[in-house]
């Protein structure tokens, strides 16, 4: 029988229901390393299914890198609701970052770059998991970024 510890520490890395946890737990006989894989598994078939939704709401994040450099980045959600959300607002602020840091030239690349904070992760499965966690699509519509004297 799945535990409410077992319950309560996949919930804190992965932010999902405990619904979902749980069956996934069940499902993996216990093994956490395999009910993170089977969750991982379902958010990206739930991130299939919501890719077509229109993404009208979002929000413009900024990042100012001690004064010599930021980024303004728009992020796109379904709703004004999720756009204020503070899972959303993190996402945006991490992508503004990353733009920062890393200097990609699109969308597409911002996407396959390696996430800055976590290697084995790119930008394009931290969006992923993003969309897992909060259940609506999401979309990186497009970003900008300066640097004193250039």
């Amino acid at each position: 029988m799945v535990s409410v510890e077992q319950i309560k520490l996949l919930r804190q890395k992965t932010g999902l229901g405990v619904h979902d946890i749980k069956r996934a737990l069940e499902e993996a006989k216990e093994d956490e390393t395999k009910a993170l894989e089977l969750l991982k598994i379902w958010g990206l078939s739930t991130v299939s299914k919501r890719a077509d939704r229109a993404t009208a709401q979002g929000l413009i994040e900024a990042y100012v890198h001690q004064g010599r450099m930021g980024a303004l980045v728009e992020v796109n959600c379904e709703t004004d609701f999720v756009a204020r959300n503070e899972d959303f607002r993190h996402f945006a602020h991490e992508v503004a970052l990353q733009v920062v840091s890393m200097n990609p030239e699109s969308v597409d690349e911002l996407l396959k770059q390696e996430y800055f904070r976590d290697g084995a992760l790119t930008v394009g499965d931290l969006l992923n998991q993003t969309i897992a966690k909060i259940g609506e699509n999401i979309q990186i519509s497009r970003f900008t970024r300066f640097e004193l004297g250039l």
